[in-house]
């Protein structure tokens, strides 16, 4: 984690102020915010060339406070993520020149394509929160008991009654209420047909994006401000909730569960791919949005620092977000008289709209804690979304400066707009399935995979000593051994690794009782390749189109 959270840190400035400049060319003089003030280094390049010191130009904005950079890396790093994907992980497992310059590029596009697909699925999971905590103003929680119009004759209280008989028909109130209130899913037979879109859904999103646009459209004066609340009140309920669940019957089977390690989990591959992903996904190295954020500070700016705090209150708080979920996951196996394994099996994200929801019914004042678990729920999405789409606008802005300097609000209005339409396929029926997939095929292995070409284009083609001497002029110290061989060496290695394995085993797609057809998996392959095409494509389109022999280019 530290590795991965330093390095995306650390690039953050070369990225965002020479990726518009020539800097792999012989000219004594960069131009924009570059300037030719450092020692010379020769590079790849036969003749000396200065290496620039970069400064910023004072017509870029800059964060008001320390803080409000912490705050939203922090904010972006901490997500749904924390709260779900990790301990769901411990429970499913136990405990040449120009050339170079155009790698970079091509990087740049693919991680905005990646940035685009997130933005077209995980702000539906913030509506459906939205949309539990509207239904959540009620004396009677709607998923407590099973006398509601969707109700099926499958659906079973087990809190309410004695010896109740429980089998693979058996359907909880709070399942029901989510499968068929919220999404509606009865009502679609798949991808093949995944019916309409649900209006009180699309006016939940609406109002997401709506809270969105208006916190991103002034830049980081205003989403810098936002995350004082939206990066810290997760943690207020997330300490209410730890106190609560510990109180209840059961919860130490649960504890007990989440501190056991299995050791045999080891040796599978599936964990090893299960925990990067985790922690790509959650610290966000690929996505871009941590060479954004970092591209708003000064240049001086203690980036390890900010790496070292970012990356150890991104791994607290998951550590806490188990305590957290498994205190109420052995509580349900308490009342259900069975283990914790069996509690949550296949419903992976479903915990937190499903499992947790269900338990909260159940406790003295649910109300209360329904109402603060699914704000935090919305706050920990919406810190994401902030710093996903602010990569997306921050890339092309800066490569577009002279036609969107001063359009800012417009451009990130159309880019809303966008996001939103995108995302209806997710409103729908079975919006379900098109998220699931979205998440498998447009990230998953996809963001590694970028982190891996991250990886290679600065440690190997941009050269482990050019980015050691950015970070010693930038610090005043070079990196140790330690982070020059896990930057060239491990990190890459270890990445490649995974890369092949996830494709070599890939786990079967399934969500609830819906097997996912072949030409699905097809469609997420091709969606998956569609971010990376951007890199030949634009490698082809540069040697086409740069003045020059093959040789010269």
């Amino acid at each position: 984690i530290l590795n991965t959270q330093m390095n995306s840190q650390m690039n953050s400035k070369m990225y965002s102020d020479k990726i518009h400049q020539d800097t792999y060319s012989n000219t004594a003089t960069p131009t924009g915010s570059l300037s030719a003030q450092g020692p010379s280094n020769t590079g790849y390049n036969n003749n000396p060339a200065p290496v620039p010191v970069i400064t910023q130009t004072n017509s870029r904005d800059k964060w008001s406070k320390k803080m409000d950079f912490l705050l939203s890396v922090i904010g972006f790093a901490v997500d749904l993520g924390n709260v779900w994907r990790f301990p769901y992980i411990c429970y499913q497992n136990g405990g040449g020149k120009n050339m170079a310059e155009y790698h970079f590029f091509c990087i740049g596009y693919a991680i905005c394509v990646i940035a685009l697909y997130v933005s077209f699925y995980y702000n539906t999971i913030i509506a459906w929160a939205l949309f539990y905590f509207y239904s959540s103003f009620a004396s009677v929680l709607p998923w407590t008991n099973c006398d509601n119009a969707w109700n099926t004759e499958n659906c079973t209280n087990y809190f309410l009654k004695d010896n109740v008989t429980w089998n693979n028909y058996s359907r909880s109130p709070a399942e029901e209420f989510y499968t068929r209130n919220v999404l509606e899913i009865h009502k679609s037979d798949g991808l093949r047909n995944v019916g309409g879109v649900r209006w009180q859904l699309m006016l939940c999103l609406f109002l997401i994006f709506t809270i969105v646009y208006f916190s991103l459209w002034k830049g980081v004066k205003t989403s810098g401000k936002v995350v004082w609340v939206t990066a810290t009140l997760p943690y207020v309920v997330l300490f209410i909730l730890l106190i609560r669940g510990a109180t209840l019957p059961g919860a130490w089977k649960g504890v007990v569960f989440y501190l056991k390690p299995k050791w045999e989990k080891l040796f599978e591959t599936s964990v090893w791919v299960d925990a990067a992903a985790q922690i790509f996904f959650s610290l966000g190295p690929g996505f871009g949005v941590l060479l954004a954020l970092s591209s708003y500070n000064p240049f001086t700016n203690n980036c390890y620092r900010d790496a070292i705090v970012t990356s150890l209150v991104n791994c607290l708080t998951s550590f806490m977000s188990g305590f957290v979920i498994f205190t109420v996951l052995g509580y349900m196996a308490e009342k259900r008289n069975v283990n914790v394994e069996d509690v949550a099996r296949d419903k992976g994200p479903s915990l937190l709209f499903i499992t947790y929801p269900e338990a909260i019914a159940n406790m003295t004042g649910s109300t209360f804690f329904a109402i603060i678990f699914f704000v935090m729920m919305i706050t920990l999405g919406l810190d994401s979304t902030f710093g996903g789409l602010e990569a997306i606008i921050t890339a092309v802005m800066d490569e577009y400066p002279g036609y969107l300097a001063n359009r800012r609000e417009l451009f990130v209005l159309g880019l809303v707009v966008v996001c939103f339409l995108g995302s209806l396929s997710t409103l729908t029926n079975g919006g379900a399935y098109v998220v699931k997939l979205l998440e498998e095929f447009g990230v998953g292995s996809s963001i590694i995979a970028v982190g891996f070409l991250e990886a290679i284009a600065v440690s190997w083609f941009y050269g482990i000593t050019r980015f050691s001497n950015d970070i010693k002029s930038m610090l005043g110290y070079s990196p140790g051994l330690f982070w020059k061989v896990c930057w060239v060496a491990i990190s890459p290695a270890f990445l490649a690794y995974i890369i092949v394995s996830s494709l070599l085993k890939p786990p079967p797609l399934q969500l609830f009782d819906y097997k996912y057809p072949d030409w699905s998996i097809t469609v997420g392959y091709v969606i998956g390749a569609s971010s990376f095409m951007w890199i030949p494509i634009y490698m082809v389109y540069k040697l086409v189109w740069t003045p020059g022999s093959l040789k010269q280019v």
